[in-house]
């Protein structure tokens, strides 16, 4: 008798090989990476002031929203990993779980920090980080490659998004790939980015942007603004009009979608049946299922995928086709591409 196909459950989404787009470097720092800093540091300083990192983000708390999700970061995690060593720690960390979570592709995003305390400067954190990038893809081992993104934040001056984009030319050759708009969708004002955004689009450097996450960042002023720059892709797409989409999907702009995050923080209203990946998915746009920020959700990307099989009933001919179609939106280039696509091609899960 023929073996019967495994079932798609969560081991099934394990083993999937899996891209990920929307990975904020920070935000995917695993709660018991941070106690281990935390520890370290406390040997290092018995005085620290900060609490346990298991107490002030307790295990199994995901219902972090607008007004709580922002602050856990500025007031929290930025000051617990603040130096080279920590920062190389947690770097190592969520590489390693992306890919014991059989991802095989990743592009992490980050904002540029100054410590001065610790005498570092944008350049140096972002030298620090590619460093690591680089000699986790120059191990032959690993399945996974990786990449940056380089965000400039919303609450960020003109000044310091041209920094960021001085940043991702100088290292665009050493695996900066792409920048993001990212940060409280409720702050500033877009408008004054253009003209960064427009220097990086003139040689080369992909965009993506976290697009209209919340009602105030979605009105048709910003959102328009935010399309001329002529992104590569967006970012949660949440409230949006049947016009706009109708222009994302005439540009043919890969979305980035992120269930989770968006249930657990009530971005959408209702539950994950309630997803607009319900809507993207018929669309012709590359649709890429991420995590966002899984040290804070703790739902890594298998899970979001089991979610998405679970809620929306797909198939492997399905799951085939949405890892296949996210292909074209990666920012690497052709030679990603092609390992990806012999990737998905050759595995053997679409018939076991």
């Amino acid at each position: 008798m023929p073996t019967a196909a495994a079932p798609l459950d969560i081991a099934f989404a394990r083993r999937l090989p899996k891209i990920e787009l929307h990975a904020h470097l920070t935000g995917s720092i695993s709660r018991e990476c941070l106690h281990d800093i935390w520890e370290l540091k406390r040997v290092q300083d018995p005085s620290l002031q900060l609490e346990d990192p298991l107490v002030a983000i307790p295990p199994g708390k995901v219902d972090y929203d607008i007004n709580t999700f922002f602050p856990l970061f500025s007031s929290y995690i930025y000051k617990l990993c603040n130096d080279i060593a920590s920062i190389k720690h947690s770097t190592k960390a969520v590489l390693s779980d992306f890919q014991s979570d059989g991802v095989v592709y990743l592009e992490l995003r980050t904002t540029p920090r100054a410590i001065p305390d610790q005498n570092i400067t944008k350049d140096l954190y972002v030298k620090t980080v590619i460093s690591l990038l680089k000699e986790h893809n120059e191990d032959q081992s690993n399945a996974m490659r990786v990449f940056l993104i380089l965000s400039i934040d919303r609450r960020n001056t003109a000044t310091e998004a041209e920094e960021v984009i001085d940043l991702a030319i100088k290292y665009r050759s050493a695996g900066v790939v792409g920048i993001d708009l990212c940060g409280d969708p409720a702050r500033g004002d877009v408008r004054i980015f253009t003209g960064a955004f427009a220097r990086a689009k003139a040689v080369g450097i992909k965009v993506t942007l976290h697009f209209a996450e919340i009602a105030e960042s979605a009105t048709d002023e910003e959102l328009h603004t935010l399309l001329s720059w002529q992104p590569n892709r967006l970012g949660h797409v949440i409230h949006v009009s049947d016009e706009m989409q109708k222009a994302i999907i005439r540009q043919n702009i890969g979305v980035e979608l992120c269930l989770s995050c968006n249930v657990h923080a009530k971005m959408i209203a209702g539950s994950y049946p309630d997803h607009h990946f319900g809507t993207w998915r018929h669309s012709s746009v590359p649709v890429v299922l991420c995590t966002d920020d899984v040290g804070v959700f703790c739902s890594p990307l298998s899970k979001e995928y089991h979610l998405a099989i679970k809620h929306f009933d797909l198939d492997k001919g399905q799951l085939k086709e949405l890892c296949e179609r996210a292909i074209g939106s990666i920012f690497s280039g052709i030679n990603e591409q092609s390992r990806l696509n012999m990737i998905y091609s050759e595995w053997e899960g679409w018939v076991t």
